[in-house]
């Protein structure tokens, strides 16, 4: 019992920091994106 409640708990920090990174990868790409677009009017 013990032994799958530890188990139980490890996937579930797996889990919560898999979330923490791709909500930190989604904000990286869209501030580069809107990088990119700045520099696109910049230049119109």
């Amino acid at each position: 019992m013990k032994k799958l409640t530890a188990f139980l708990m490890l996937c579930g920090l797996i889990a919560l920091a898999g979330c923490n990174t791709m909500k930190g990868a989604g904000q990286d790409i869209q501030k580069g994106g809107e990088k990119l677009e700045n520099a696109a009017n910049k230049h119109s």
